[in-house]
């Protein structure tokens, strides 16, 4: 997914209250702060068929469930909706039994409940697979215009026909088999095809609400969910208050939740840290100016946390747009950032240097026990020699009749510091001067795939656990997720094949291949590091950790 880790900034508060047969009952207690993602602003949106940003998809997956569901803790794929899933001998033809048993719910702020939908014979409103259907075609829909939608196209028959108002909903082989069976053909056989089947952007959403509230459907006056919480307030601007859902049947792998309402609230990082030392906030992210401390603290060292996420940081170029439509000019800015210094002077969170774009621990990348020698690393010599070549190319006698370059980056966290510090490695190293151009957060993603700066700032977050997801959904020529216009015909070749390619270390081998020409031969990236998590939690806060960059609140408890 697009944009994580410290793009987002979300804290939540979670706050323990008891919620008796519908009725809600402020029984008070412990209020428990979280800085896991964060936005310096609103969210983008919490339909399932909009949203692109974790931030977003951060509340989308409490409170609508896919037909399978990603695991926080193990990564691994289970069943969400669907109690079972069928698979043809073929590996196309996927049919799912959903659960019989899950209302579609509403928060009622007159009752301050959670109460079942009912239809207009007063009969309960189960999510079934019209419903199903109806998401998934509404998602693919090109009047939609899910900024998601291409990722499940090549794996639903008539899915990009469709999409691309070629074709008709009829012939979009995502099919109602009855009231509760849905089957799912793909043209090809791909391992990973049911974990898409799960993506938000196919989730099941609520027809009629949709068509009472019109664009704002997801304001609490209309919206109907289904899943372990529901939106019981959004303050634009302020917050959104998730509340337990009673009704919730609870599964194997999503139960019931234990806390029983979630504050989601807009702080920036140095704000939450200050209220965790006052003792109103019970877990937090750490801002990366204040990791040294916590470490060195006797107390802060006993509560921090370091964790994986299977994202990258990296920097984009526009290799579209003069002059870093020059492979080599891309390759000296990237071979010239020293990414080990980076992250043990300024990040300083035990982030790993990143040699190439997809994140090691996802099914089939490279790894750096399997490829130590792949990608690109600080390599100065390298980097002047590209440079060289460079101007050459350009027609130039030297750095100073390169034109203006600008990196711009959200601001927010500490992207600033990250970026200041490369952009001083370009001068020292290379003689080049960029100039930083800090960009509002809250539209910074949307300004970027509308109209890419010349350099800019960049992170990718798994949606599925598989290099497919970064190689191919991301920078594959065609990918509507392909901001920098990366285009070149061995990597597209290569991404093609290992995608239907059942053998995992021919996978492997297959990406690694990709990998060189994207990062050590083109330059259509610089990748920075592979992110980790950096937390404080209090000893009473019962947090499983997560491994997939998306928390499952559900999950979370709050003891003594």
């Amino acid at each position: 997914m697009k944009r994580p880790g410290f793009t987002l900034l979300l804290v939540c508060a979670l706050m323990l209250t008891l919620v008796v047969g519908g009725v809600s009952a402020q029984e008070a207690t412990k209020t428990v702060v979280t800085g896991l993602h964060m936005v310096g602003g609103d969210i983008p949106t919490i339909d399932p068929h909009a949203a692109e940003t974790s931030a977003s998809i951060e509340i989308i997956n409490q409170i609508f469930i896919g037909l399978t569901n990603q695991d926080a803790t193990t990564a691994n794929m289970e069943m969400g909706i669907a109690e079972s899933m069928d698979v043809s001998e073929d590996g196309k033809v996927f049919t799912f039994k959903l659960r019989q048993d899950i209302p579609w719910v509403r928060y009622n702020p007159e009752t301050g409940a959670v109460e079942q939908v009912t239809d207009e014979a007063g009969n309960v409103r189960y999510v079934n697979a019209y419903d199903s259907v109806y998401g998934a075609l509404r998602g693919l829909a090109p009047e939609t215009a899910s900024p998601y939608s291409y990722v499940p196209l090549p794996y639903i028959v008539g899915a990009a026909e469709f999409n691309s108002g070629e074709g008709s909903a009829e012939d979009v082989m995502f099919k109602a088999l009855d009231d509760y069976t849905v089957q799912i053909t793909s043209p090809d056989a791909a391992s990973f095809a049911a974990s898409i089947y799960g993506l938000w952007v196919l989730r099941a959403v609520p027809q009629w609400a949709i068509e009472a509230g019109g664009d704002s459907w997801t304001e609490v006056e209309y919206i109907n969910t289904f899943g372990p919480y529901a939106l019981k307030e959004w303050a634009h601007d302020e917050s959104i208050t998730l509340i337990k859902n009673p009704f919730w049947p609870g599964t194997d792998a999503i139960p019931q939740a234990k806390i029983d309402e979630v504050v989601f609230r807009f702080l920036d990082p140095q704000q939450q840290f200050a209220e965790y030392l006052a003792g109103t906030m019970d877990a937090i992210q750490v801002p990366l100016e204040e990791i040294e401390r916590v470490k060195a603290d006797a107390t802060l060292s006993q509560e921090y946390i370091v964790g994986n996420q299977p994202c990258t940081y990296y920097i984009g170029f526009d290799n579209t747009e003069a002059p870093m439509d020059n492979a080599h000019l891309r390759l000296a800015l990237s071979y010239a950032i020293d990414r080990q210094s980076l992250v043990d002077n300024v990040t300083r969170g035990g982030q790993i240097p990143a040699q190439w774009f997809s994140r090691p621990g996802l099914a089939s990348a490279p790894t750096l026990e399997t490829h130590p020698d792949l990608g690109v690393k600080f390599n100065l010599e390298r980097a002047q020699a590209e440079l060289a070549m460079a101007l050459e190319d350009l027609g130039l006698a030297s750095v100073s009749e390169l034109p203006a370059l600008s990196l711009a980056y959200n601001d927010s966290s500490n992207h600033g510091q990250i970026m200041q510090a490369i952009q001083q490695m370009w001068t020292e190293n290379l003689g080049i001067t960029v100039t930083l151009t800090a960009m509002e957060p809250s539209t910074y993603f949307a300004s970027i795939s509308e109209d890419a700066p010349i350099i800019y700032r960049a992170g990718w977050c798994q949606d599925y656990s598989d290099a497919n997801n970064f190689l191919y959904d991301v920078l594959y020529s065609k990918s509507s997720q392909n901001d920098a216009g990366w285009n070149n015909a061995d990597y597209d070749a290569l991404v093609e094949q290992a995608r239907l390619e059942s053998d995992p270390e021919i996978r492997r081998d297959l990406y690694a291949q990709a990998e060189d020409i994207l990062v050590n031969q083109g330059g259509g990236i610089a990748p920075i590091y592979w992110y980790t998590i950096n937390f404080l939690v209090k000893p009473n806060v019962e947090y499983p950790p997560s491994v997939t960059g998306n928390e499952a609140y559900f999950e979370w408890d709050i003891t003594g």
